[in-house]
């Protein structure tokens, strides 16, 4: 028998997966329907976090627009910013900057991720 508390991790699971697989309408009608826009998984990771650092730009627009915050860090110090410096992800870089993202906030910032591993370019 599963309660109330289980059927709710399970689908703050499936919220999560969403945002790392890309699925942009079942994630944004949870929004839509009262799910906070911030919310973070056991790490301090955010919806918008996971969607940037898997190369969602659709999904990070989109979260951006129901007011997700751009400059949250998860528990480790990372921004989603500096996620998206690292594993290149252009797309999502631009539309985090476009919404005010800070490249030199965080552990290590987006700023210093770019000067590590040559991706300068991407932060211009």
């Amino acid at each position: 028998m599963t309660g109330p508390s289980d059927e709710a991790d399970e689908v703050t699971a499936q919220l999560f997966d969403m945002a790392r697989s890309g699925d942009a309408d079942s994630l944004l009608a949870y929004v839509q329907g009262g799910v906070p826009v911030n919310l973070t998984d056991a790490t301090g990771n955010t919806l918008l976090t996971l969607a940037a650092y898997h190369g969602h730009a659709d999904i990070v627009q989109r979260l951006i627009d129901a007011g997700a915050d751009v400059n949250r860090l998860n528990d480790r110090g990372q921004s989603p910013l500096a996620g998206a410096i690292f594993k290149a992800e252009e797309l999502v870089v631009s539309v985090l900057i476009g919404a005010g993202a800070d490249p030199d906030l965080g552990e290590p910032s987006a700023r210093a991720l770019a000067a590590m591993f040559g991706r300068e370019s991407l932060l211009t």
